[in-house]
């Protein structure tokens, strides 16, 4: 697959300006102004987060009457119901509140609704089940922002609930008792991108204040919350990057049982980072909601006893077995339509239909369509009862909402944003949204679009690459967006004989630069790049840094993203 690189622009008054404060490698520094790091007191916050400088979290908007409701219910003894979503982010949140909850008061139960019998957020069988269960609070978490109708239907039956949530608010808002969300109109918390995790966190630490407990109780939770920023894709900047780093140290040095447990069945022998938690715990805490039923990830995490939180892991693990077994099925399948229906060759866009597809991984199926096949603006419909329900998943730089958006007059339902999207609609209507989506993309999609980018941090000389700045840029973690791993470009390499292709899809490179030393490389499921790089003539490569430890000796080696000949 042909893909585009850019080389983000240098900022060099402002590059050097920060070398002469920091005396690092300049590279280093061009890497910390692209974060937006240019004083040495900001490196120094960058390099060594501290839990000290997260906000008070009584700025937050709805706090004091969060906590004044929570105490009125601690007073009377009502029954508390804390309610999540069933994905990473919602099922830790729940298990934060729930555990430091449980540690002080006992009339609390978590509910999570289930994925295919409910739906995503507030349900009416989540309320009706608070009020044939005497529930009079509902602690809502990763949800509940744009629940207005159901809230206002609870709290006509004697109901309240406070909503803890980062989704982008509606200019109406629900009737709850408290709504904490920094992206609320007037709420002048300083920081706006919190996780849902991390937005209970805040509630928790709080209640711990206001109760004068120590805040290493509330520390405790850290793991979890890392997890929730991790996986849910949000920033890693500001107290999301002072949590998340504190958290991941917790996750290595002392994790609760039941990440403890996902680490031992996933064989995790390394220091884990937030790669870890994003593509090895975080798949088999959603595989949980995806194949069956979230409460058991809850389940996981509230769990203190060792070996009964590994019998919680040991299904979630089963579940991610069936979900990665069901997800290559379709995705093979899906690849098989495609090449074997000439009419979907030269589109703009891929909707796909057939009715026995899985709901729970065609947001996953849309995905590794564009990442590995075709990379275009991508739907997955399935057969959900009487409707027809899919996920659509875009390219960077095109917003596939507004595109549903635009064929809003042939679905049912639909909601999501800029990059993910999900809808319902009518199985008559399939055809005709296949016809209309596909219309308004090839209108609206810039050509360029549909190949795929690179974004390089910097060019870079291989001779640079040395222990030390290696050991600098390490410090770079924890990563995420807005600090993603760095990218780099180096050009005029040659091929000093001993690349080899390996297990015949991946290339072992061993390249040098000039007159330098040879550096080794791989290039996962590049073995077709091995005759480009064999002729004896100069190429660029892209690729990130990483350790290779090899007979007990540890080498810097680079993982290539992508080889081109140099012109």
């Amino acid at each position: 697959m042909q893909k585009r690189w850019t080389v983000k622009k240098y900022q060099p008054i402002q590059e050097q300006q920060l070398q002469s404060a920091l005396k690092i490698h300049p590279i280093l520094c061009r890497l910390l102004v692209q974060r937006g790091i240019t004083k040495y007191d900001e490196a120094r916050h960058f390099f060594r987060p501290s839990l000290e400088d997260l906000h008070d979290p009584w700025i937050m908007k709805d706090m004091d009457k969060a906590i004044s409701r929570l105490e009125e219910a601690f007073f009377r003894q009502e029954k508390i119901l804390i309610y999540g979503d069933y994905d990473v982010d919602g099922t830790t949140a729940v298990a934060t509140v729930y555990g430091f909850l449980q540690s002080h008061y006992s009339n609390i139960e978590f509910y999570i609704p289930h994925r295919y019998r409910e739906g995503y957020g507030i349900s009416m069988q989540g309320i009706e089940y608070a009020r044939e269960n005497d529930f009079s609070l509902v602690i809502a978490l990763d949800c509940g922002i744009k629940s207005i109708e159901y809230i206002r239907h609870a709290k006509s039956i004697g109901i309240d609930f406070i909503i803890c949530d980062h989704h982008l608010p509606d200019p109406e808002l629900p009737p709850a008792i408290a709504i904490l969300n920094p992206k609320q109109e007037g709420c002048p918390y300083p920081y706006k991108e919190l996780s849902g995790c991390g937005i209970g966190f805040k509630l928790i630490s709080a209640l711990a204040q206001k109760k004068g407990r120590p805040m290493q109780e509330v520390y405790g939770f850290l793991d979890l919350v890392a997890t929730s920023i991790a996986a849910d894709i949000v920033p890693m900047t500001g107290e999301n990057r002072i949590l998340a780093f504190h958290g991941v140290k917790q996750v290595n040095e002392t994790p609760s049982a039941g990440i403890r447990a996902l680490i031992q069945l996933s064989n995790l022998k390394e220091k884990l980072t937030t790669s870890n938690l994003v593509f090895v715990i975080a798949p088999r805490v959603n595989a949980a909601g995806r194949m069956d039923d979230a409460r058991k990830a809850v389940n996981l995490f509230i769990e203190k006893d060792y070996d009964k939180a590994y019998a919680f892991a040991e299904m979630l693990h089963g579940d991610n077995m069936e979900r990665k077994g069901v997800d290559m099925s379709i995705t093979q399948e899906a690849v098989s339509i495609i090449q074997n229906d000439v009419s979907l060759h030269g589109r703009k866009s891929t909707v796909l239909f057939q009715p026995h597809w899985h709901k729970g991984v065609v947001g996953i199926v849309a995905s590794r369509l564009i990442d590995k096949y075709y990379y275009r603006p991508t739907i997955i419909l399935t057969q959900s009862n009487d409707k027809v329900a899919g996920s659509a998943r875009s390219v960077s730089g095109f917003n596939v909402y507004e595109a549903i958006h635009q064929c809003k007059d042939l679905l049912e339902n639909y909601g999501g944003h800029f990059y993910a999207a999900g809808m319902t609609m009518k199985p008559e209507n399939v055809s005709a949204f296949q016809a209309k989506f596909e219309e308004v993309v090839a209108a609206t999609i810039n050509p360029d679009l549909l190949i795929p980018e690179i974004v390089i941090d910097s060019e870079i000389y291989l001779s640079d690459l040395t222990p030390s700045f290696y050991n600098i840029m390490r410090q770079f973690e924890p990563l995420g967006p807005e600090n993603l791993r760095p990218i780099f470009l180096a050009r005029n390499l040659m091929d000093t004989g001993f690349s080899k292709i390996v297990k015949d899809e991946h290339l072992k490179l061993s390249v040098k630069q000039r007159s330098g030393g040879s550096f080794s490389g791989i290039g996962f499921f590049m073995a077709d790049k091995f005759e480009l790089i064999s002729h004896k003539k100069p190429f660029d490569m892209v690729f990130t840094v990483e350790e290779n430890e090899w007979n007990g000796t540890v080498s810097l080696q680079l993982k290539v993203i992508d080889i081109r000949e140099t012109t």
